[in-house]
């Protein structure tokens, strides 16, 4: 069993390597977190820019990579809390946007304005008790190569976007969207397919 699953199985032995990493009531890591472990388990590709105001809400027990080349803008938000997030090479996160893993971001992919990628749900069943305080399930979100996503978007657990996709501004997506398609909507549907023998992007 590696040092990762054994504090994870032992629950007083995780709260306090928790609190050492975190403050109590508050999301973001240590300073010395920052400084120290994070920049020895994360890879940063050469070229890579993580602007000044982005919050890196970044832990060390899971992975984060930013490729080479790539930029996470002003005012964004990273979270790998509870899940990896790979960002791949000449790809940009726009202003503002949150990024919550488990999350995987294909090559040469463009995220406007305002976009939120959660792979992240609160549970609410039990009415005993807030939602906040109830376990949280995941699904991971994969974003392939060329995709451009528009401003204030969202796109939700589970959903795989398909290479050279495109989905339209202020679109929420519940569900998989294939290659080569333009998505839109509330929930998000798709309008167009490229086809490859006309070599045009036509209406479905």
């Amino acid at each position: 069993m590696s040092v990762t699953e054994k504090i994870k199985s032992n629950p007083a032995l995780k709260k306090f390597v928790h609190r050492l990493l975190i403050p109590k009531n508050e999301y973001s890591p240590r300073l010395w977190v920052k400084l120290f472990l994070n920049p020895l388990k994360h890879k940063r590709g050469k070229g890579s820019k993580v602007r000044y105001n982005t919050r890196m809400d970044i832990l060390p027990f899971n992975d984060f990579q930013l490729g080479a080349y790539s930029t996470v803008e002003e005012f964004a938000t990273v979270n790998n809390g509870v899940g990896d997030v790979i960002i791949g090479q000449k790809t940009i996160i726009g202003i503002g946007n949150v990024i919550i893993g488990p999350v995987t971001i294909g090559n040469n992919t463009m995220f406007a304005q305002n976009i939120v990628v959660s792979g992240l749900n609160h549970g609410y069943e039990d009415v005993s008790m807030p939602p906040s305080e109830q376990k949280v399930s995941t699904k991971p979100i994969v974003i392939s190569d060329n995709v451009w996503i528009g401003a204030n978007s969202v796109i939700t657990a589970g959903v795989t976007i398909g290479k050279h996709s495109v989905v339209g501004a202020g679109s929420v997506v519940t569900k998989s969207i294939p290659d080569y398609s333009v998505a839109v909507g509330n929930p998000a549907k798709v309008v167009k397919k490229y086809n490859f023998e006309t070599k045009t992007w036509e209406r479905v």
